[in-house]
């Protein structure tokens, strides 16, 4: 396609229109989940009221009817998720557009290159083209008809996420299907699997357990959580969510991507801390979108994705935040899952961002001690990340940021017993730069890169819009200097 003809296009498209087509998609997968869930319990009526050859024969066909409704609901995802980056991408591309015009003080920004605003065109043209290409080739893959993998050699509960990439990119389209329909729940936690085909196994996931639910009168609490996630993947507002993982034991676990990580160029892990759980997830989703939406203001050349990583036993009060226990046990999985996205993004490797909040920090400090996949850490909020010099984590220096607001009660909350009783006679716990997990990271001996954030907001105003500490993790998850 020429420049002119891309640059044509550009100028009359409407990416929300894309979007619009995208939701009617995933209305179409919610209109097919609700015939799926009536499929399963009317067999099971009629097995108990009916035998014989001829109830044999109704079954199965019931059977193969509901295999076909989830081979069409997988489908109809598929095409949501296309079309709504492609919208995403589009809507980069036309910000850029605009900044070309508005550079070039007219309407028709000159498109041989030259002129003012002519990186911007230039980058606008790309990521309109770059995107036009990827939708074509991935919405041709829906045509496929799904057949059973005739190779062996799946990877074993050891293998490394860049086998199970490995095995997974062996098998033809076809074949993924296949399976993502009927093994759903071998897929959809497995590191190295691409988040969009762990997004479609675990719709599906929760899907069967919200039903199960429903039908068994299970526990109200864990339904209202489910039915909470559900509503925010089928949100018609913001960029597109990606279900990476469920659990429902406990208080409830789920890892939810805002916009593919695959195919961006930079991508946010955002580590909460105490009390998150299921019911909680909204307000840790918007705060993670609100990074990756300034980010795409600042740098909209290039996508950004936010992932919310709640899939560790986060502590629910302050009676449990004492402990490092929590964080001791997330560690490992948030090495593995960071392994996991460096696995399965396509094209150049992505910036890999890793954001502790709170009790999250801890997590992030413990994780990044090791061999964690990440080009940056933040911790926003600490109550100290577990070691006392940012030389003790296995990154450089530079590409380690804190911020503590100095309205946030973490600084009088989380001080260590030996600063809040440094003398015979108690004293009131005040700002210390000695915290309950070690050295505050936000203090500049600690060797951390410091960034300014609001003098408001308390524990959770590092998310203001508006605000300094916003446009700072903006700015370093696009790999700037705040």
């Amino acid at each position: 396609m020429s420049v002119a003809v891309t640059y044509a296009r550009l100028r009359v498209t409407d990416p929300a229109r894309w979007s619009a087509a995208a939701l009617a998609w995933r209305r179409w997968a919610a209109l097919a989940g609700v015939l799926c869930g009536e499929c399963g319990p009317l067999v099971e009526r009629l097995r108990a009221a009916w035998t014989g050859a001829a109830a044999d024969a109704a079954v199965a066909v019931l059977s193969a009817f509901r295999r076909r409704l989830l081979l069409f609901r997988l489908l109809c995802w598929r095409a949501d998720q296309v079309l709504s980056e492609f919208a995403a991408a589009l809507a980069r591309a036309r910000a850029l557009l605009d900044r070309a015009r508005t550079a070039a003080g007219t309407t028709e920004p000159a498109i041989d290159g030259s002129g003012p605003g002519a990186a911007d065109l230039t980058s606008a043209l790309q990521v309109a083209a770059d995107a036009d290409e990827s939708a074509a080739a991935r919405l041709a893959e829906l045509a496929v008809v799904p057949v059973a993998p005739s190779g062996t050699g799946r990877p074993d509960c050891t293998a490394t996420p860049a086998r199970v990439r490995q095995w997974w990119d062996g098998l033809s389209p076809a074949e993924r299907m296949w399976l993502l329909a009927a093994e759903p729940g071998t897929l959809a936690g497995l590191d190295g699997i691409p988040v969009a085909d762990r997004d479609l196994a675990n719709r599906l996931l929760l899907a069967d357990k919200r039903d199960y639910l429903r039908r068994t009168g299970g526990d109200p609490g864990e339904l209202r959580g489910l039915d909470r996630l559900a509503a925010r993947l089928e949100d018609e507002k913001g960029p597109r969510a990606y279900l990476m993982g469920l659990d429902i034991a406990g208080d409830g676990r789920a890892v939810v991507a805002l916009g593919d990580p695959d195919r961006a160029a930079n991508v946010l892990t955002h580590v909460p801390g105490m009390t998150a759980d299921l019911a909680s997830l909204g307000g840790e989703l918007t705060r993670a979108e609100r990074v990756a939406a300034r980010a795409t203001e600042l740098g909209p050349r290039a996508a950004t994705s936010a992932v919310l990583w709640l899939d560790y036993d986060a502590p629910d009060f302050l009676h449990e935040a004492w402990s490092a226990r929590q964080a001791e046990d997330a560690a490992a999985g948030l090495r593995r899952f960071q392994e996991g996205l460096r696995a399965t993004h396509d094209g150049p490797a992505a910036r890999q961002t890793v954001l502790g909040h709170s009790y999250g920090s801890l997590v992030v400090g413990k994780a990044a001690t090791g061999a964690l996949d990440a080009d940056r850490v933040v911790f926003v909020g600490s109550p100290g990340v577990g070691v006392d010099s940012a030389a003790r984590l296995r990154l450089p220096a530079d590409r380690i940021f804190a911020s503590t607001s100095a309205s946030d009660p973490i600084q009088w909350l989380a001080v260590s017993p030996g600063s809040a009783l440094p003398g015979p006679l108690p004293k009131m716990p005040g700002p210390s730069d000695d915290l309950w997990f070690g050295h505050d990271p936000s203090d500049p001996a600690f060797g951390a890169r410091v960034f300014r954030s609001q003098r408001d907001g308390g524990h959770l105003g590092y998310w203001d819009r508006g605000k300094p500490a916003l446009d700072s993790l903006a700015a370093i998850a696009l790999g700037g200097t705040p």
